[in-house]
């Protein structure tokens, strides 16, 4: 279990670390097109030079960066890695901290859950929105709702993360936190 769990990991950080690149590497591609835009002899010597071509590279860098948002907070970032306001939960003795992992743990993934119908309903309508740019490079496939059908992804993950520490917190009880050296993470 152990084995697939960080094989998942490792592919979920790769999808992110290759929708990272990409996204670089079209703004790199901007920063090169929009400074050799104003010698119109590179244009008309080198095609593919030619500033009309590259209106795609806004609208596709917006795309990667709502994709790496919600597909990092889904699938790549730890709860560990999140900035948590925890002087109460701390304080307070474990079957109290076990009660609130529950609670809010139940709170959150119902609350998820509940909204991924409302969500696609709006999405719906995306379906008949083309996108301004991208059909230069996808085609005239690629609609609104696929942009940001990521949503969608984000909110099951979320939920069954938190309904996996629910399970976790009803099933083992709550782990004592770790105090750390100052300077270093806790685990």
């Amino acid at each position: 279990m152990k084995r697939v769990q960080a094989a998942l990991q490792h592919f979920a950080q790769a999808v992110a670390a290759a929708m990272m690149a990409a996204m670089f590497l079209t703004f790199m591609l901007q920063i090169v097109v929009r400074y050799s835009a104003r010698l119109e002899w590179l244009a008309d010597r080198f095609p593919i030079l030619n500033p009309s071509l590259y209106g795609w590279t806004l609208e596709f860098c917006l795309l990667l960066w709502i994709w790496l948002v919600f597909w990092g907070n889904a699938f790549v970032v730890r709860d560990r890695d999140h900035v948590t306001f925890d002087i109460l939960f701390v304080t307070v003795r474990p079957a109290v901290r076990r009660w609130f992992i529950i609670i809010s743990g139940i709170s959150i993934c119902t609350a998820l859950v509940v909204s991924i119908e409302p969500t696609w309903a709006k999405f719906y309508i995306l379906r008949l929105k083309k996108t301004a740019t991208l059909s230069t490079i996808f085609g005239d496939w690629i609609r609104m709702r696929d942009i940001y059908s990521i949503y969608i992804f984000f909110l099951v993950a979320v939920a069954l993360r938190y309904a996996w520490a629910v399970y976790r917190a009803v099933r083992f009880g709550v782990e004592e936190p770790v105090e750390a050296p100052a300077g270093q993470p806790t685990k």
